[in-house]
């Protein structure tokens, strides 16, 4: 095939089967092929699935021995193995790793994301899921249970209409004042005269001048609700992020966020590949690219074997052999990540029927003073990453080097205390009243965040966390945008992942980088695709599509739970 663009007119518009298997027998790994993708993240997968089933010959190669690159899901023996990695290779993704269990797990009890992440009901990738059948992959549960850090207390935030009107412990002016903002962040676009005067300051400003939203309400909606990442993060981003959240309440449910069991970007990665698999992709794993010559277009595998590419090379930052251009790497920023896996169930903060949770650290919560929040998503049992009785907490934040650590490290803290506080059933507190107890929407008893301040110095538990595995490592994210190319090479460089725990932006990416290779978005995912839900979605075919030396694509499920 020697140009896209001249055959973009057969590959748009076709019927393509469904996704349980594809006809005829399993090919070996050709010789020749229209595109090579070298790593396996979200980004790239996506891309992979769009070629794929616009007809073109498409290679995936990943030099690791599982899917997802930088958004890999590991159990606890490929996650010792990775960390060896790190530590002892120059590939700047990942960094500083520290590891410690105390005693052996079952290693394929556990799964650990590398680059946990949650998606928005209301979301150009949930869209595209389940528009070309991916979801019949997966199976998604819901997150409603937003937590923000304050007074030593994890209040759980009033994130629609009826938490707000059903909230004791606001005040009749305060839920007026709440109403007026939410009505008008829905169509702030709309309305430039408004926010145009803060385009360049701090969100926390808007909300009081514009609004006069007390500080506590400001905070929650900025970065629980927004999960903005700093106290300087511009209005016109608060204000796209929140209307983000609201605008994802009541599409599958009361609920805002979803996240995909046993993992997140990397389960949807896999997702991604099966699709790509099915639509005639081949995939080699354990074989990373060596070099390539752009003038005969000849790509050599570190297996030894080769292929010829007649268009284009695209290289991810993990699954790259030459030093990525700085023009193409230059939007970049750290990410400090804390995992830490403990033997305790955490319902006190799911809601009835969930199993994750969000808890925000705002600025100025930590006695750093830290000017970055701290994230954290806390994944119990029924997200299929551990046991019954334990949770998974990934904490994370922009700050950068040993203050990111500190901070991490003391979020992780006070997440302890407040589980080991709001687990006691015994707990009393002197000088408490009827007065002083109001109750969430959920019928939830709560303290008034003074009281309990208060309370959370005298408190000494009875009990310990067990930590049964702490990982602390660096992550180099950007800004997932597709900059200029060389036109006269083949070679196409993808960008790392953002930094945020949402997927906003990954299919922009893919889909820039379609474009880049076709020279036009339009046939991007143009596919009528069968919808065929009586039969399985595994299929033999697609397996062996997707096989290496034994491994396989992990196990998925069936069904999307919604």
């Amino acid at each position: 095939m020697s140009s896209y663009s001249a055959s973009a007119a057969n590959r748009r518009g076709s019927i393509v089967p469904p996704l349980s298997g594809v006809d005829g027998p399993v090919q070996a790994v050709p010789d020749k092929c229209d595109v090579l993708i070298c790593g396996t993240g979200l980004a790239e997968s996506i891309l992979s699935a769009a070629l794929a089933w616009q007809g073109s010959n498409v290679i995936h190669v990943d030099g690791n021995s599982y899917y997802g690159d930088s958004n890999a899901v590991l159990n606890i023996d490929q996650l010792r193995r990775w960390v060896d990695r790190v530590n002892s290779s120059s590939e700047r993704t990942f960094s500083k790793a520290l590891f410690y269990m105390p005693r052996p797990l079952d290693s394929k009890k556990y799964l650990i994301d590398l680059s946990p992440k949650l998606m928005f009901a209301q979301s150009d990738l949930l869209e595209l899921l389940i528009k070309c059948r991916v979801s019949n992959y997966l199976e998604f549960k819901a997150l409603s249970s937003f937590h923000t850090y304050e007074n030593d207390n994890f209040e759980k935030v009033a994130g629609s209409k009826e938490d707000i009107f059903t909230d004791q412990t606001l005040s009749l002016a305060t839920k007026r004042l709440l109403m007026k903002f939410m009505k008008f962040v829905l169509v702030w676009e709309s309305h430039p005269d408004v926010w145009q005067p803060y385009k360049e300051k701090p969100a926390e400003q808007f909300l009081h001048e514009a609004f006069s939203l007390p500080a506590a309400q400001a905070t929650e909606l900025i970065y629980s609700v927004g999960l903005a990442p700093s106290h300087n993060t511009h209005t016109p981003q608060v204000l796209s992020r929140i209307k983000r959240y609201l605008t994802s309440l009541d599409v599958y449910g009361t609920f805002p966020t979803l996240y995909s069991m046993y993992g997140s970007a990397g389960e949807i990665s896999q997702g991604f590949c099966r699709s790509a698999a099915v639509g005639g992709a081949t995939y080699k794993l354990s074989a990373q690219i060596a070099s390539f010559d752009d003038a005969t277009g000849i790509a050599t595998f570190t297996d030894g074997s080769r292929a010829e590419v007649s268009e284009k090379v695209v290289l991810s930052p993990t699954n790259n052999p030459y030093q990525t251009p700085a023009s193409v790497d230059e939007n970049h920023q750290q990410v400090t990540r804390m995992v830490a896996v403990v033997e305790k169930d955490c319902k006190e903060w799911f809601v009835e029927g969930e199993a994750a949770a969000v808890v925000v650290f705002p600025p100025g919560t930590l006695s750093t003073n830290n000017t970055k929040a701290v994230q954290a998503i806390i994944m119990g049992s029924g997200a299929g990453q551990c046991p019954v009785g334990q949770a998974v907490w990934y904490l994370s934040t922009t700050e950068a080097g040993s203050k990111g650590r500190t901070e991490v490290e003391e979020a992780l803290q006070k997440l302890e205390q407040t589980i080991l506080r709001e687990s006691t059933e015994d707990f009393e507190i002197d000088g408490v009243t009827e007065s002083d107890v109001a109750y969430r929407s959920d019928g939830m008893p709560v303290l008034s965040s003074v009281k309990l301040g208060q309370s959370m110095q005298n408190f000494v538990p009875k009990e310990k966390l067990q930590y049964l595995l702490k990982l602390c490592y660096t992550q180099m994210v950007a800004t997932p945008e597709v900059r200029s190319h060389d036109q006269n090479s083949k070679i196409i460089y993808s960008h790392r992942p953002s930094a945020e725990i949402s997927y906003d932006g990954t299919v922009s990416l893919a889909r820039k980088l379609y474009e880049t290779i076709v020279g036009s978005d339009d046939d991007f995912f143009d596919i009528d695709f069968e919808d065929n839900e009586d039969q399985p979605t595994n299929s033999d075919d697609d397996d062996e599509r997707m096989k290496d030396d034994g491994h396989h694509v992990g196990d998925i499920g069936d069904d999307m739970e919604l």
